[in-house]
């Protein structure tokens, strides 16, 4: 049975929330895409196939069903009122304000169906002074941190070579609904859910927007490197035949893997043995204190690259799978094509004998096998003359709770950033999580940057403290006989358990899925790794940044001119949390209304190869492989980041249609070439460009900003830690916020990236200190006593 099959999604969005609706209908829900007369304007959106189908919408349309409507005359706004009125869920992208102006904003929605879930996804959020702001994707990424981090130091900063804000926004939409759901099942009314594409994008950045806020360095770009301060850590090295993204970093998390990566660096020849053996673990202090100069460093890493550059990419996977290096291949979208990985797990559909990406989770919800693109207008007549009731299952007394996911208890086995990412956010939503770590073998997490007041220690990762916060925190050792009683007994306790091992490692400990069902079968358990559980790469372990190689994302970062870059940072840690969460709460909610228990195998890579679809099928269709091209786009011109006046000051700037082009024309001198259509403008982008560049550079930030945007023209300024620390929409937003910390009083965190019109969803406490509730889970949640706790800790049950 599918895990949302009772409910029904009015899919009502543009090119800034598909993704959202594809995910629900991935996940069983019926899902009407409403197009307005003569069909959604995304299938006019290149890249097309031979036949001229859109690349940018095929994907991302899949599994719906269309209906035929124009919403702005009275006889369609009466039809999609009779259509909402047994709905379940709304997905819309229009402007603050404009469906209400049409007599449909989720005020009078509601007064129709008070069971009514909407969500609406904008670039800044439905209120505050930046609302009505006119953007496009390159300028919302600007504006929330990643863009910054990303980029040779040289040249300007890029974005992602597929667009992703509006993506990642309308994902992160879609988790939201299952959550609005549960609730609903609990109270029985809707709420207005309010997403905002800048301040999911802030989730890009790995907590470094936090840096002025703390008392960090800032993190700033550098290539395929990353800098902070004078430290440069660099995560992309040359191959014989292209590129491969290492994790050449240290510490007690990655220090290991660095020490036998130098190891063979040596063997070959490439380095000398006292290099080979330096401490890997402490060289991070040593670089602090002076005892490692940072010199000898940027030596080192040139060892690393002619190491790398000796062999193929093949070569080097192969070394990384038997030394457990992390260590992968750039994949282009031709290698990720033939992936054995995804082969072996059947992860393509096959519809009407065209490609396209799969499933992320097994066994998968549905059957996607048949999940095509609709004609436009294909289900109109059948839709509209269908009734239909929302599907509630709230109780005969509905209990509204202040916090959506109250009550919920949740074992939380995570690790590292993209667990924890949404494991946070059913904290934030009332649920009881449990933090299991180990003070041997320390969360990565705890040793990466940016540091609070600069200072490295296991209680001060602004990182950690923002993906864990309003956890209970424990150590536990699952390798003894009694970690592995404790363990037991949380299983028993818990509605859900999360992990994000290797498979073998859960396995070690008794802890894998079979197991967990026979001591709870209700439990809904949800593993996620790189590669998912089975397949050869399933044990393969490392962090976003390779599973993002090797899924296609780096190759279409950079300049047509230079090396690839790739995307700032884990990205697959960014993308791959949302669809993880509306899987798991969709398996929460199938729970609930069916008692049964479910098991998620959940695959980051496969989740994130959904993001870069159209460039996917450009290769799937059209054969073409899609690499670097700056910030430039084939659906708008002028289109990319311009200097300002300053040192390393930039402004993301799109003419998003004619009207805009012909207002940004004028601001840049140039009005005698103001009706240029897009394709004479594509044609000459580099003249057009060169104009708006040699204007923007004469002016500060704040005055490209506020001119463009006088004009309707989509710009904003390139924004790290510092500009965001004072952004008035996202003080309008309340993002930052402070919250008690065992070590430090208090630290600032980030809010959640949405906001729902009835539920609280909020941080109350900071990330737990190591080890900080071991006894009170024990005591409280166990019912342990004192005796019991103090046989457990003799028998090395905790570390």
């Amino acid at each position: 049975m599918s895990l949302l099959s009772p409910y029904r999604v009015l899919d009502l969005t543009d090119v800034r929330g598909h993704l959202a609706g594809f995910l629900l209908a991935r996940l069983g829900a019926e899902v009407i895409a409403i197009e307005p007369p003569g069909g959604s304007p995304v299938r006019l959106l290149g890249p097309f196939d031979a036949d001229g189908i859109s690349l940018t919408h095929s994907p991302y349309s899949r599994g719906k069903k269309s209906v035929e409507l124009d919403i702005t005359v009275p006889d369609g706004a009466d039809a999609f009122r009779r259509l909402a009125a047994g709905a379940d869920v709304l997905i819309e992208s229009a402007p603050p304000g404009e469906l209400a102006s049409l007599g449909l904003g989720p005020e009078a929605l509601a007064q129709t169906n008070p069971a009514l879930v909407i969500a609406s996804i904008s670039p800044f959020g439905q209120t505050g002074p930046k609302a009505n702001w006119a953007a496009a994707d390159l300028t919302v990424w600007a504006s929330g941190g990643p863009m910054h981090l990303c980029g040779d130091e040289d040249r300007a900063p890029l974005g992602v070579g597929v667009p992703q804000a509006f993506r990642h926004a309308a994902a992160h939409a879609a988790s939201v609904v299952t959550l609005a759901l549960l609730e609903r099942n609990q109270s029985g009314r809707g709420q207005h859910i309010d997403v905002s594409a800048q301040a999911v994008a802030m989730n890009s950045t790995m907590s470094s927007v936090l840096c002025s806020l703390i008392g960090a360095p800032l993190t700033l770009r550098g290539g395929g490197a990353v800098r902070s301060g004078d430290l440069r850590l660099r995560f992309m090295y040359p191959a014989s035949d292209g590129h491969v993204s290492v994790t050449h970093v240290f510490g007690a998390a990655i220090g290991p893997a660095t020490a036998r990566l130098m190891d063979l660096v040596h063997t070959a020849g490439f380095c000398d043995a006292e290099t080979a053996s330096k401490d890997w673990i402490g060289y991070g202090m040593a670089l602090s204190d002076g005892s490692e100069t940072i010199e000898d460093f940027e030596r080192i890493k040139e060892c690393v690259a002619a190491f790398t550059s000796s062999r193929t990419k093949q070569e080097l996977f192969a070394l990384a799978n038997e030394h457990r290096l992390l260590l992968a291949p750039v994949a282009t979208t031709a290698d990720v094509a033939a992936s054995e990985q995804l082969a072996s797990r059947r992860y393509w559909d096959d519809v009407d004998g065209q490609r396209y990406p799969g499933h992320w989770m097994k066994p998968e919800p549905a059957d996607g096998s048949a999940d095509r693109v609709p004609a436009v207008g294909e289900h109109t007549a059948a839709i509209l003359a269908s009734q239909r009731a929302p599907a509630v299952f709230a109780p005969e007394s509905p209990t509204g709770r202040e916090r959506p996911l109250e009550g919920l208890k949740v074992l939380d086995f995570m690790w590292a950033v993209a667990g924890p990412t949404f494991s946070r956010i059913l904290a934030d939503a009332g649920a009881t999580v449990i933090r299991v770590e180990s003070s041997v073998r320390l969360d990565a997490c705890r040793t990466f940057l940016p540091f609070i007041n600069n200072d490295p220690g296991p209680e001060n990762s602004a990182l950690f403290n923002n993906m864990n916060a309003g956890k209970l925190g424990i150590t536990l050792n699952p390798g003894t006989p009694a970690g592995v009683e404790v363990a037991h007994d949380l299983i028993r306790w818990a509605d859900v358990v999360c992990e994000a091992y290797t498979p073998r490692a859960m396995r070690s400990w008794g802890l894998d899925y079979d197991n967990v069902r026979e001591i709870n079968p209700s439990v809904v358990m949800l593993s996620t790794c790189l590669f998912g559980q089975s397949g050869p790469l399933a044990n393969f372990a490392g962090y976003g940044n390779l599973s993002g190689a090797m899924a296609g994302f780096y190759n279409i970062t950079g300049w047509p001119d230079r090396a690839p870059v790739g995307p700032y940072g884990a990205i697959t840690d960014y993308t791959s949390p949302h669809p993880a969460l509306a899987s798991l709460l969709a398996a929460v909610d199938h729970q609930r209304r069916t008692g049964e228990g479910r098991y998620i195998d959940f695959s980051q890579a496969e989740a994130s190869i959904h993001f870069i679809a159209p460039a996917m099928l450009e290769y799937l269709r059209n054969g073409t492989v899609v690499e670097g091209r700056g910030n430039s786009s084939e659906h708008a011109c002028p289109h990319g980041v311009f200097p300002a006046a300053g040192d390393d000051r930039w402004v993301a700037v799109v003419a998003q249609d004619d009207d805009a082009w012909a207002a940004l024309a004028r601001l840049v001198g140039c009005d005698d070439l103001a009706t240029l259509s897009v394709g004479d403008r594509l044609e000459r982008r580099a003249e057009l460009e060169a104009a708006v560049a040699t204007w923007t550079s004469k002016l500060d930030e704040a005055e490209v900003e506020r001119q463009c945007q006088d004009a309707g023209v989509a710009a904003h300024r390139v924004q790290n830690s510092p500009e965001l620390a004072v952004d008035p929409q996202i003080t309008h937003r309340r993002h930052w916020v402070e919250v008690p910390h065992s070590t430090h009083g208090s630290t600032i965190i980030e809010a959640p990236r949405f906001t729902m019109s009835r539920s609280r969803v909020w941080p109350e406490v900071a990330a737990p200190a190591l080890g900080e509730h071991l006894y009170e889970v024990l005591t409280e949640h166990l019912g342990y006593d004192a005796d019991r706790v103090a046989e457990l800790a003799a028998a090395e049950a905790f570390d």
